[in-house]
């Protein structure tokens, strides 16, 4: 039996691993030495640029999901989700940096995985010729190994920050951390891999099957649809928030205490998508960016607007959720084709996803609790986008990307294989992650259990998880606050055992 790992023990062993962890066969191959030896071309130097300052905007919508998902909850639950983006980022950097880029983005085998680059091994300016045999398909571009994997992890970060939007209010902080190791290190990345990183989906032609590569440019359907899904297969697992639902079934409303915090998230993620966008062309070399951009942003307002028009018509309010879910869904949308498309399908693209998000979140709400309207602005609205490359995707575009069907969507190509190949993508690449994402919730439930007590949540998670209130007591309603020594709470109760039916019934 091994002695406990305490007092100077731990220090050692804390020590042993630090001590691996920098040895340069596991660190990387490049020291700081070799990179101040080595030097870049002008051209190299002006897209490593690009590509940093596209990554920074990219990491903006940390704080734009953060106070999203602030604006959206009680105020009893705003300090968990600072606390939650934070620990989540800081998972995600490691896991990525560990095996995920590797996976996502090192040299294809079989087309399911990368193989090789873990621990950003082959990095740094003398390691050049290096960096494009580990990782071919990020050869396009001249900046550095460093600066792609900056902004591969920015992606692999915002979908993280996605995948819990839906599981507001009720989860155990603890789920965060085990569900977030293995999203960022292993159903992600492989993700990835199929669209991004040269996997199957992205070569076509698989099985057989002659289906062309599927198109999806920064991630419709990688950083939309991916944690989308898994956020799905979490609130099948966690059930909806105590007092969601009537005993009779019917839905009932629980508001967001801040529009503007909401707001000013919302705004942070459109100054990230610019990034998001213009950045996956990671160079400047060929001018594309700044019509991507453009692109981008015509769909965003052609979403806000429609999604308010939409929920106006249902509801005969100018509803301020809508407007923000409008703009987050015509983004959404355009993220697939951005870099496939001439300007003009823009504002159809994103019209159509800010009418789908408020029909689909009334929908969705009926029967499942999604907090912030997740499974629609990024899920459903990510479906559309990612199947209207099929539809508008310019064959120009798609014999410079070199990926699809080089006649177009179907507005250029009546044969339709564009669109096939983005419906036919779409299916595996949900079963896949929802199968693994399912299985990992209900490993964890068995093990941790995924959802906090009846009592913990009608306190809020700010007071049970953290021992401290996001905002000074005085600014909590009393009914919020018990059982801690006030007014019991009118909601039914919601355990942690129960199943969604269960709860729901």
């Amino acid at each position: 039996m091994l002695p406990p790992l305490t007092g100077r023990r731990a220090l050692t062993a804390v020590g042993a691993a630090l001590g691996l962890l920098a040895h340069p066969a596991i660190a990387g191959a490049a020291t700081t030495s070799d990179a101040i030896a080595g030097s870049l071309s002008p051209g190299a130097a002006v897209d490593t640029f690009f590509v940093i300052f596209a990554a920074v905007l990219v990491l903006l919508m940390q704080p734009g999901f953060l106070l999203l998902e602030v604006g959206f909850s009680r105020g009893k639950n705003s300090g968990t989700v600072v606390a939650k983006i934070l620990i989540n980022f800081s998972v995600a950097v490691l896991a990525f940096w560990a095996v995920g880029f590797a996976f996502a983005f090192g040299p294809d085998a079989g087309g399911l995985i990368g193989n090789h680059g873990f621990f950003l091994a082959d990095t740094g300016p003398v390691a050049a010729a290096a960096a494009e045999n580990s990782f071919p398909v990020l050869a396009v571009s001249q900046a550095t190994i460093e600066a792609k994997f900056l902004f591969q992890f920015a992606f692999a970060a915002v979908a993280l920050a996605i995948v819990w939007g839906p599981t507001l209010e009720r989860i155990k902080f603890g789920v965060y951390v085990a569900f977030g190791i293995v999203f960022a290190s292993v159903i992600y990345p492989i993700a990835a891999h199929w669209i991004f990183g040269g996997g199957f989906l992205q070569v076509g032609d698989w099985l057989g099957t002659g289906i062309v590569g599927m198109q999806d440019f920064a991630g419709s359907a990688v950083v939309g649809v991916v944690p989308a899904i898994a956020g799905l297969a979490a609130i099948l697992v966690l059930g909806p928030r105590a007092g969601k639902y009537a005993p009779d079934g019917s839905p009932r409303a629980i508001p967001g205490h801040n529009m503007p915090l909401f707001g000013l998230g919302v705004t942070l993620l459109m100054i990230g998508w610019v990034g998001f966008n213009g950045g996956t062309a990671l160079g400047a070399g060929d001018g594309r960016a700044g019509q991507i951009i453009v692109i981008t942003l015509i769909s965003g307002g052609a979403g806000t607007i429609a999604a308010v028009l939409v929920a106006h018509w249902k509801t005969h309010t100018i509803d301020i959720g809508m407007a923000g879910n409008g703009m987050i869904a015509g983004l959404v949308a355009i993220t697939a084709p951005a870099g496939y498309i001439h300007t003009w399908p823009a504002p159809i693209i994103g019209a159509v996803a800010g009418a789908i998000v408020p029909l689909a979140v009334y929908a969705i709400d009926r029967h499942i609790d999604d907090p912030v309207g997740a499974l629609s602005a990024h899920g459903i609205c990510g479906i559309w986008g990612t199947i209207s490359c099929g539809i508008f995707s310019a064959p120009v575009f798609a014999q410079y990307n070199k990926i699809g069907d080089p006649g177009g969507g179907l507005w250029y190509d009546p044969s339709g294989s564009q669109l096939i190949a983005q419906v036919a993508g779409l299916i595996v690449l949900s079963t896949f992650v929802f199968v693994a994402s399912y299985a990992t919730f209900r490993l964890i439930h068995a093990v941790y259990g995924v959802r906090v007590s009846y009592d913990h949540e009608v306190a809020g998670l700010d007071i049970s998880e953290h021992g401290m209130y996001g905002y000074p007591e005085q600014f909590i309603p009393e009914a919020e606050l018990a059982p801690w020594g006030l007014s019991p709470s009118p909601m039914r109760h919601a355990s942690a055992e129960s199943t969604p039916q269960e709860s729901q019934s």
